[in-house]
Order: structure tokens, then sequence, then C-alpha cells
């Protein structure tokens, strides 16, 4: 679920067929078109080397002028604020993963915790600059232009700032600055200090901003002068519109930083929770043969809504972990009993390969019957729609990624490509975090761990388990359908005649 469309300024539809990756060693170097090189059954029995490839060629992703800025180390995404995937990502380059190193430096694996930490240097001086510039913001990001070295708010982000976005960014720094400490190296453990020193100033102005009191906390906020610091006279903070961020989602990342570290009184907290309650929903799940599987109802069942649990330690909880297993289990056999190729999150739609423009946003894709909002475009399918099943099993959600990227087109010279039409008639030629590091980020495991262990430093860890496990028992009392296998893709993308990529057949 995001806030708003991503702009078609990205758009590669003829950077893809022009520009090549930095080179690579050819002993290593996977195929282009790898995915069709591998079964399904080969992935399911052992998906090592097929993960291997999908690394590498996703990692091409991850170039200057591709998706990040080298100047000032913020991440392109058109306008979107994406920038909490980047910094999971880094984390655990930092902390040694191969799985990272494969992506960020395949030829030198060694150098990719460098590579990280120069990179979050780098844009930790962008965000005090732009904290010192607009400082009406708090230490929180609009969204911004990267263009230049210089971040600034897009037109349509001038005094504006959104909550939910925000939350995703603080405990993905949260996880990272765990990640510098556990090193024990000492130029890193200087890092992680100046990048705490960043984020406890959030703390001192998170409720300030975006708090309006009795448990509501709102997701939009219009500014009265960016220019002016918080505490100025003449700065005042206005929820926009009837927008609240109450949700049971990904949203819920920054109502934990409320209840953690905006020193709200007790009533406050407690209030935080009791709004979010209605919209924490069971609903029974059963299409055809597959049912009744218990959920919880999704807003559109987007795969995106499940990004909390990449961040927080939510697998912790048996209830949790159990309820959303199941929704796996309805995720991947929904697409079966549909006689869908795919699976569904909010993307980007095909691009109109005669203008170069992407057709708009869809942020309505998921199951309507297990939906809030039932009105939905079930046309666009995605490969990053995997990542919450790969969470719970890696093969099985490599085998739906791998069904998505045979599909014409659906593979380039950066990795995956961002959607395809079911019927094969159009893609996405565009790339984002979104659609690409969020698989990528599922298969390390989110910053869970990192999270999870600075939680217990902080001593916060133990209210979380109890906040969410009342929560959740409190609306989930008798789980149907844990005896029903995932299932695996049967139906394929039409060969409509779409020609791949120059570079990448």
């Amino acid at each position: 679920m995001r806030l708003s469309q991503i702009s078609t300024s990205t758009v590669l539809w003829l950077g893809l067929a022009q520009a090549l990756p930095k080179t690579s060693s050819q002993a290593s170097k996977p195929s282009c078109r790898f995915a069709a090189e591998y079964t399904q059954e080969q992935i399911l029995r052992d998906p090592t080397d097929f993960l291997d490839d999908m690394l590498y060629w996703e990692g091409k992703f991850h170039q200057n002028n591709v998706s990040y800025n080298a100047d000032n180390g913020m991440s392109y995404d058109g306008t979107s604020i994406d920038w909490a995937l980047q910094i999971m990502l880094y984390a655990h380059a930092v902390s040694g993963s191969s799985q990272a190193a494969r992506f960020l430096s395949p030829d030198h694996p060694s150098a990719a915790p460098k590579i990280a930490v120069s990179i979050m240097e780098t844009k930790l001086q962008t965000y005090q600059k732009f904290n010192e510039t607009y400082p009406g913001f708090g230490g929180f990001l609009p969204w911004f232009t990267s263009s230049t070295q210089d971040i600034t708010p897009t037109w349509d982000w001038v005094n504006r700032v959104p909550a939910l976005d925000n939350g995703e960014l603080l405990w993905a720094v949260y996880g990272f600055i765990q990640a510098l400490e556990s090193t024990g190296n000492k130029s890193y453990l200087g890092l992680a200090q100046k990048w705490q020193t960043w984020m406890d100033y959030t703390k001192t102005t998170a409720a300030k901003i975006f708090y309006l009191g009795d448990g509501q906390v709102c997701a939009v906020i219009d500014l009265k002068d960016q220019s002016l610091p918080v505490d100025h006279p003449d700065q005042s903070y206005t929820c926009e519109g009837s927008g609240r961020l109450n949700d049971p989602y990904e949203g819920e990342l920054f109502t934990f930083w409320l209840q953690f570290f905006a020193d709200l009184p007790d009533s406050d907290k407690k209030a935080l929770w009791e709004t979010k309650r209605p919209q924490l929903v069971s609903v029974d799940y059963h299409v055809g043969n597959v049912g009744p599987i218990t959920v919880q109802k999704g807003y559109w069942f987007s795969s995106h809504e499940t990004w909390k649990v990449m961040e927080m330690p939510y697998y912790d909880i048996d209830i949790v972990r159990r309820v959303y297993e199941n929704a796996e289990r309805v995720r991947t056999c929904n697409s079966v009993v549909t006689k869908n190729p795919g699976m569904f999150a909010s993307v980007n739609n095909i691009t109109d390969p005669s203008t170069g423009d992407v057709v708009g946003y869809i942020s309505n894709a998921g199951i309507p019957s297990i939906s809030n909002q039932t009105v939905q475009e079930l046309d666009v399918i995605t490969p990053y729609s995997v990542f919450p099943t790969i969470l719970f099993n890696k093969s099985v959600g490599l085998a739906w990624w791998r069904n998505m990227v045979v599909a014409r087109k659906m593979q380039n010279i950066y990795g995956s490509t961002e959607s395809t039409r079911v019927d094969g008639t159009g893609v996405s030629a565009l790339l984002t975090w979104d659609s690409k590091v969020t698989t990528v980020s599922a298969l390390l495991g989110g910053v869970t761990d990192f999270v999870r262990q600075k939680m217990k430093a902080d001593k916060i860890y133990d209210e979380f388990v109890d906040i969410i496990e009342t929560e959740y028992s409190r609306v989930f009392k008798n789980l149907k359908g844990e005896d029903v296998a995932f299932c695996l893709p049967w139906d394929t993308v039409p060969d409509t005649g779409l020609a791949d990529f120059a570079l990448c057949q």
C-alpha cells in the first residue's frame, strides 16, 4: 500500500535497449535470461544455484545513476521514497552476508561492506544537509528529488510529509545501526553513533509533527513552512484531510515509533491501539475447492501490506506467524484457482511502447474476496509479489518468481522487470526498489534479527511482543486451513510475440 503514484521519470524503456551493466568476469556471469534455464522442479529440489544467478542480475540494478546517486547516496525510484530497502540491504552487507555481497559486488565480494558503509556515510551527510535546509520536517523526509547532490522536496511534497514511509525508514536505520555495532569495527561504530544521533532527533519530533491526540496519527502532515524549525512560534502542523495512519499493515511501523520513543503518556499509548483495533479483522478465504483458510483481512491484500514483518520481529509471536503463513497459502492457491500465472502487489502498470510512459500506478491489486477494498485491477502481476511467500518457503516463492520472469521481456540487464500483463501483451519497463529489492530483502530475512537484538538492548522487545500478542489473540481464536499446502504455479504468461530486450536474450 503506497501513499501515491510513482513518477514515470525513471522509465527505462529506451535505456534497457541501450545501456550496459558494469563488466564482470565471464566465469561467474550467468546468462541474462537465466530463469528459463531452470525448471520449477530444480528450484524446489535445491534453489541455491538459481538464487545465486538471481542475486547476480538483480544486483546490476545497484549502480550509480540507475538505482542511486553516488554523489548523495540517495536512492532513485521516481518520486517514491523507498530508502528503507536500500538501508536494509546495506545492513546485511556490513554484517558479512555472502548473498548481500553477491548482489552488491559479485566480482569482489569482500568489498561489499565498505561499499555499503561508504554510501551510508554519504547518505547521512545528505540527510544532515536536508535537515539544516528544511528544519520544519523535524528529521523526517518527504518525497524528494535526488538527481542533484542536495535533495529537495518534489513539487507536490513542498510543506508536506508522510508518516508511513518514514516509519519504514526509521526501523531500517534502527536495524542498520545494530548491524554496524555488531561488527565491533571501530570505524563502523563511529558511523553507528552518527546515525543514532539522527535517529534520536526524530524521537523528539515524531509526536509534535504526526500525533493528533486521542490515538490519532496523521497519515500526511501539512507544514506551515518547511524552512522554519519545529518549535518556531510561526510553525504549525495540520493533518491533511481525514487520512489517519490506523492500519494493521506497514503503517504500524510508525505507530511503534510513537509507542516506544515519543514519550507519550500511557493513556495515549493505549489509545493508539484502541484506535487501530477496528482495522484488524479475521476473515476466511474459500474459493473453489480451496478453504476455508483464516487470514488477516487485507486492505487490498497486496503483498506490499506485509512489509512490516521484514523490519520488526513479528514472527517471534506464534499467532502472528501462523496467521501470516495462512496468508501465503491463500496468496499462492488463489492464483492457481483463478488460473493466474503470478500474484498481485501494488505496482506500476505497463509501459506504452509508443510513448515510453507508464500507464499509471495500480495500488488496488490483491484478492478482493478477503479485502476491505473490493474494486481491484487484476490484469497485472509482479515478481516482487512473492516476497511474503519467500519468508516462509524460499523454494516455493522462487518458483513463483521464476514463473513470472520467464515471460517475454520480464528479464533485462538490470534483473527482473517491474510487471507484466497476465495476458502477456505488455510489461512495465521501469526500475524501482519496490519491485526488485523487496524480494532480495526477503531472501536475506529482512532486518528483523538486527532489530530484535537492538530492541532487547533498548528493553522494548517484551513490550512489543505483549502488545502484538494481545491484539492478534483478541481477533484470531480459531485458525482454519493450517494444514493446506502452499500451491505451485500451474499456468504461464502467454507468449504474444513480444521481443525480449536486445541485450538480454
